[in-house]
């Protein structure tokens, strides 16, 4: 099954789903090298980030899955372990996030350092993800587990450390975030506000936050 992924072989897939529906739901590895099993839904998402395929090829997929009866929340939903969502939203692949949550996803599901869906949407720079997230009443202020960050947070922190190098999708992160009533005063764990984050040459970054 993971290779009928890797190669976006629908016809494959279906077959295989016909004959064995429970493999909708049986994990998969990443690679050979990788041995750690994760949720089908969850892999699918792996291959949009690897450049295997399209994020609109893995819709397919991943509808093919939900037909066959792929629990849409993966595997039993564990704190600071990522759901599908969680793992859609951190791995570029944003039709299949938005398919996820129209399909009843968990929207606040604690994944990775304690991190939803809007944290790591908003840390990648994934506005279509974060509106989406956002509509669905997905906790805006929430803050992570490892962190103590709100998405607001995360979301320039993620400019500034790697999440994204785009400056425009931060900025409407952030304008989308503060729109719905995010509020830029609450620090992280360690006190650090998100106007910390910011220095002199941020000048659109502070207009999108007031």
């Amino acid at each position: 099954m993971r290779d009928l992924i890797n190669n976006n072989d629908l016809n494959g897939i279906r077959q295989a789903l016909s004959a064995h529906p429970e493999l909708a739901n049986e994990g998969l590895p990443y690679d050979a090298q990788n041995p750690k099993k994760a949720h089908p839904l969850h892999r699918i998402c792996d291959g949009v980030f690897a450049g295997h395929y399209t994020d609109e090829e893995a819709v397919e997929m991943a509808k093919l899955f939900l037909e066959y009866g792929a629990r849409v929340d993966g595997d039993a939903l564990v704190e600071k372990q990522d759901s599908p969502l969680v793992a859609a939203a951190s791995l570029h692949a944003d039709q299949v996030a938005i398919l996820y949550i129209e399909n009843g996803a968990t929207i606040n599901h604690p994944g990775c350092h304690g991190g939803t869906a809007l944290h790591w949407a908003a840390w990648c720079g994934r506005p279509k993800v974060v509106k989406r997230l956002l509509a669905a009443g997905a906790e805006i202020n929430r803050r992570c587990i490892d962190f103590e960050a709100t998405p607001l947070f995360w979301a320039i922190h993620g400019l500034k450390h790697g999440g994204t190098n785009s400056l425009p999708d931060c900025l409407e992160c952030v304008t989308l975030l503060r729109q719905s009533g995010a509020d830029k005063t609450i620090p992280n764990g360690n006190g650090t506000a998100v106007a910390d984050l910011l220095t002199d040459t941020d000048g659109e970054l502070k207009e999108a936050l007031r």
